[in-house]
């Protein structure tokens, strides 16, 4: 197995039957574009006549939306990066997913997205166990990709490997191969710091694990949360291990707590 890259990334904290054996029982590029982080500027006149640089970017908000004051008080005070993944019931297997990014002065930006997402064939649960078919609901961090494809320009830890190689069908029968070209580990039951593949459980096997950001497949997984190929490169490429970015997921009105 080839080493695993840092890149230098802090260790992450973070609450694992990895996601390829899940599908294998049932979990289941172009160039990347970076969301804009950038001030706009608009002009705007002067009592002298003359026009000035304005800042044109929406005002940010101090909580991200959708988000409730209890959801929001589990992020790491370090974080400054939130995907948010919402789906509309706790039963729900579709969802919309929103990369949000915290500015200088606090206040929360949208830096990416909304993108189409897939979660597990019944939905979500707050007490995930191994082969529920649910999704956990959480706040967890995200500090380690890798895939079956070349890093595509991650700073997370990318970790290349043949092992994320995967077949067979859906619960749609839809193929299953190029689901792990690209993933990124949730913090939930594994230990932080290490390969996507680790199958060390630290809540034991029975509480499941591997559960992935992964290729979509199109149909809902076992656990994991499934974005289309080129948003996923493009989330890749946008999470900044600085920002201690974390997945805020679950059904809308639970999140709105």
């Amino acid at each position: 197995m080839p080493a695993f890259v840092r890149k230098g990334a802090p260790a992450l904290l973070g609450a694992g039957t990895l996601c390829a054996a899940l599908l294998l029982t049932g979990c289941a590029h172009p160039a990347p574009t970076t969301p804009p982080t950038t001030v706009k500027t608009s002009a705007a006149p002067t009592p002298s006549g003359a026009t000035e640089a304005t800042d044109a970017r929406p005002d940010g908000v101090s909580r991200i939306p959708g988000i409730g004051p209890l959801t929001q008080a589990r992020l790491p005070d370090g974080t400054a990066q939130a995907l948010v993944v919402t789906g509309d019931t706790e039963n729900s297997n579709t969802a919309t997913a929103v990369l949000h990014q915290r500015g200088p002065d606090g206040r929360w930006y949208q830096a990416g997205g909304p993108w189409s997402a897939r979660n597990a064939l019944k939905g979500w649960t707050a007490d995930h166990v191994a082969g529920d078919l649910r999704t956990p609901t959480g706040v967890f961090r995200l500090g380690d990709a890798g895939g079956r494809l070349p890093d595509p320009g991650a700073r997370l830890p990318y970790d290349e490997d043949p092992e994320f190689a995967i077949s067979g069908t859906g619960f749609h029968g839809e193929p299953l191969e190029g689901s792990f070209d690209h993933v990124i580990a949730i913090d939930y039951n594994r230990v932080p710091g290490r390969t996507p593949l680790d199958k060390e459980r630290p809540l034991g096997a029975g509480k499941g694990g591997g559960v992935w950001i992964h290729v979509d497949h199109g149909g809902p997984t076992q656990a994991c949360v499934a974005l289309d190929r080129d948003d996923l490169r493009t989330l890749l490429v946008a999470l900044d291990p600085a920002a201690e970015p974390v997945v805020v997921m679950g059904p809308a009105p639970e999140l709105a707590r």
